[in-house]
C-alpha cells in the first residue's frame, strides 16, 4: 500500500479537513481508557459496565451448544479447528465497552498513554495480575506475545500489526509499543486487543503448531477437560486476578462452562429442547419458527425464545465471486447473477419473513451509504467525484438496490432474468444449445457453490435453479467443516455464502477484508479476492479519519465503491439477536447497543432448582 496516499489524495480533493494529526487526540498523560474519537463513556471511576449487573450471582453449569467438531487448543494459527471458548483463558491489555462505537479500557494494564500524534502508546501493567500459575505478568510477556504471533501465528497478526516498529519494555512494568512515521491513528487502540501469552510457559513450545495440550492462561476460566472432538469444559478461577476490575463486574458469573459439538445444528436443536443443552443462539429463521413453539418446554414457559433488539452494524452477508476465477472478473457477469437470487421468494418461503435483505456493506448503521450521491455529504462526493474515471458511472446517478421481486417465484423473477441475460450476452456469454457458452473459446458457464454446511442448501439450490434457467450449470457441494476451512483459506472455490462482521468504529480490518495486500495472503478475509488501487485509497482514508463525521463520510464512500462492484450478491441481516434458552438465568435489565451480552447472565437458584426439577419429571 502507499503510504502516501493518503495526503495526495486530501490535497487532490482539496477538503478542508485538519490533518488527523491536529484533530485527534491523545491521553493527555496515564489513562483508565481512550476513546477512538471523542471522550470515554465510563469516567477513571466507574464501577462497572451499564448493561452488566453488581449484583449477579455466581456458581452453576451452563451447557453450550457448539457445531462442528475441534481438533487444537491453539487459536492462534489456521492450522487446525479450535475449540469452542477458549478465548476466555485469556486476557488482553484493554477491553472495549458494548454500548461505545470503539473505546479500550484497561484490563491487564493500569494505565495506557497515548500522545496527541498516536504515534506511540505506553502500558503500566497491573501489579496484581498473574497467571493461573502464580507468576506475574510482566512485560516481557507482552514483548514476546506481539514477536510470537506476529511471527508464527496466523497471517492476521503480521498484517494487522503490521506498522508497529518497535516494542519495548519501559519500565518495571511499562511496555511501549511505537509506529514510526504513518498515519494509522486506530493502532495505538488496537495493539491492545493482543491477547497476552506466558513466555515460561510457550518457551519449551512451538506456538506455531496445533495442539492438545491444555495452555496457560490468566483469564477469568481455564480448561478443566477435553473430549476430543465430543466437548471442552471450562471452570471460573477462584482467585483470578481481575475478577474485581470494573470492566469484569458482573460478568463471568457462571462456574462451568461445558460446550458440546454436534456435527449437525438440528440435533443440538433437539439435545436444547431434550435439555441436554441450556442456552443456544439460533441463527436459523425457519428452527427459530417451526422447531421449537411445539414442543412441550416452550408450551409449559420452561424453555424461552426472546429476541433482543440491537443497533450494531450488520454484517455484510452473500454469495461470495471468487474474482480470481476468470468468469467472475467482469461485472456485468456478478450484475447478472445478482439478478437471480429471489431473496422475496426466500424470505416468504423459506425464513417466514423473519429478514430484512441487506443494501450495504455497512447496513443497519450510519456508516452505510443510502439514496444519490449528489444527496450525500460533501467529502463523500469530493471523495468519490476524484475516482469518477475508475468507478461505475451508476454510482454517480443511481441510488444502489438490490434488484428485487414480488416474491411469487418463477412469474416474479422473469424480469430480473431477462435483465440478467442481456448482461450475460453483453459480456460474451452466450446461448448455444441451450446452455450459456463463452463466445470466444466455447467454454461453457459452469462453477461451484461451496458450502459448510447442509443447512444453507435450502438457499443454494433454488438459486442454483435460477441459474440455469440462464443456461448457467451452478454445482451446489456440502463439505465438513475441516475441508471448508481449509479451502476457503487458500481460495480453493468458486462461489461461497460469505458473511463479514462490521464494526461500529471500522479501520485496520477493512484492509483485510477487501485490499490489494490481502487479496493473495492465504487465511486473509479477503475471500472475494478485490485487488483495486481506489478501494485500497478508500480504504486508507477510513484508516486515518480524524474524527467521527469524516469517518461516517469516509466509510459510506467505501461501502459505495464496494456495494456498486458487485462483488457479492447481498443476502439478509436481522436487527435482533435470537437466544433459546431455558428460564434458569438471571438476566440485566440493559441491553447494549452491541446486543445481548451471554457473559453478563447468571443462573438464578430458585428458577434453576424449578427447572432442574421440571426435566427430572420428564
Amino acid at each position: 500500500m502507499r503510504r502516501t496516499s493518503y495526503l495526495t489524495l486530501i490535497a487532490g480533493i482539496g477538503l478542508a479537513l485538519a490533518s488527523p494529526a491536529m484533530a485527534l487526540t491523545g491521553t493527555d498523560g496515564p489513562a483508565h481508557g481512550m476513546a477512538m474519537h471523542g471522550e470515554p463513556k465510563y469516567g477513571p471511576a466507574f464501577s462497572h459496565f451499564d448493561y452488566a449487573d453488581p449484583g449477579a450471582l455466581t456458581g452453576g453449569e451452563d451447557i453450550r451448544r457448539a457445531i462442528g467438531t475441534f481438533d487444537s487448543l491453539n487459536p492462534f494459527i489456521i492450522q487446525g479447528n479450535p475449540a469452542a471458548g477458549i478465548g476466555l483463558i485469556y486476557d488482553t491489555l484493554t477491553t472495549s465497552s458494548a454500548d461505545e462505537a470503539f473505546t479500550q479500557y484497561c484490563l491487564l494494564c493500569a494505565t495506557m498513554e497515548i500522545p496527541d500524534d498516536r504515534s506511540w502508546v505506553e502500558y503500566e501493567l497491573r501489579h496484581d495480575a498473574f497467571w493461573h500459575d502464580g507468576e506475574p505478568i510482566t512485560p516481557a510477556d507482552v514483548i514476546f506475545s506481539f514477536n510470537a504471533l506476529r511471527e508464527k501465528g496466523a497471517p492476521f497478526y503480521r498484517f494487522y500489526y503490521r506498522d508497529v516498529t518497535k516494542v519495548e519494555q519501559t519500565g518495571p512494568r511499562k511496555v511501549k509499543f511505537s509506529f514510526g512515521d504513518i498515519q494509522n491513528p486506530e493502532l495505538a487502540l488496537i495493539v491492545g486487543q493482543l491477547p497476552i501469552l506466558p513466555a515460561h510457559y510457550w518457551e519449551t513450545r512451538d506456538i506455531g503448531k496445533t495442539t492438545l495440550d491444555i495452555p496457560l492462561g490468566s483469564g477469568p476460566y481455564k480448561i478443566s477437560d477435553v473430549k476430543v472432538g465430543r466437548s471442552i469444559t471450562l471452570e471460573r478461577v477462584p482467585e483470578y486476578w481481575g475478577r474485581n476490575q470494573p470492566t469484569n463486574i458482573g460478568r463471568n458469573n457462571i462456574d462451568t462452562l461445558r460446550y458440546e459439538y454436534f456435527r449437525d445444528p438440528g440435533v443440538g436443536r433437539i439435545a436444547l429442547v431434550s435439555g441436554d443443552i441450556d442456552r443456544a443462539r439460533e441463527n436459523s429463521s425457519k428452527a427459530w419458527a417451526t422447531e421449537f413453539t411445539d414442543t412441550k418446554p416452550v408450551q409449559d414457559g420452561k424453555l424461552l425464545l426472546e429476541e433482543f433488539p440491537h443497533q450494531r452494524t450488520a454484517p455484510i452477508q452473500g454469495f461470495v465471486f471468487n474474482l480470481r476465477k476468470p468468469m467472475f472478473q467482469d461485472r456485468k457477469v456478478r450484475e447478472a447473477l445478482t439478478n437471480a437470487f429471489d431473496f422475496e421468494w426466500s424470505n416468504k418461503n423459506l425464513f417466514y419473513g423473519a429478514y430484512t435483505r441487506t443494501d450495504s456493506f455497512f447496513d443497519n448503521s450510519d456508516l452505510g451509504s443510502r439514496g444519490l450521491l449528489k444527496d450525500a455529504g460533501a467529502e463523500e462526493r469530493e471523495i468519490l467525484e476524484r475516482f469518477r474515471d475508475q468507478l461505475p458511472a451508476e454510482l454517480f446517478t443511481q441510488a444502489y438496490t438490490p434488484p428485487t421481486t414480488d416474491g411469487s417465484g418463477t412469474r416474479g423473477l422473469r424480469g430480473n432474468l431477462r435483465t440478467a441475460a442481456k448482461l450475460l450476452d453483453d459480456a460474451g456469454w452466450v446461448i448455444q444449445d441451450g446452455k450459456r457458452v463463452n463466445a470466444e473459446t466455447g467454454a461453457p458457464f459452469q462453477f461451484e457453490i461451496l458450502l459448510g454446511s447442509q443447512t444453507f442448501e435450502r438457499i443454494a439450490l433454488p438459486f442454483a435453479r435460477n441459474l440455469e434457467r440462464l443456461g448457467i450449470e451452478a454445482k451446489v457441494r456440502v463439505v465438513d467443516a475441516s475441508q471448508y476451512r481449509e479451502r476457503t483459506d487458500s481460495f480453493d472455490f468458486d462461489m461461497i455464502s460469505g458473511i463479514w462482521g462490521q464494526s461500529e468504529s471500522p479501520g485496520n480490518e477493512q484492509l483485510d477484508f477487501w485490499s490489494s495486500i490481502a487479496a493473495d495472503r492465504n487465511g486473509s478475509r479477503n475471500l472475494i479476492g478485490i485487488s483495486d488501487p481506489v478501494i485500497d485509497e478508500l480504504i486508507e482514508l477510513v484508516i486515518t479519519a480524524p474524527n467521527r463525521d469524516s469517518l461516517i463520510q469516509r466509510t459510506r464512500a467505501l461501502d459505495r465503491a464496494l456495494i456498486w462492484g458487485n462483488y457479492v450478491i447481498p443476502q439478509w441481516h436481522n436487527t435482533t439477536d435470537r437466544i433459546v434458552f431455558w428460564d434458569r438465568y438471571g438476566i440485566p435489565e440493559v441491553v447494549p447497543r452491541g446486543g445481548v451480552q451471554l457473559d453478563t447472565w447468571w443462573i438464578d437458584p430458585d428458577k434453576d432448582a424449578d427447572i432442574r426439577a421440571y426435566r427430572g419429571r420428564r
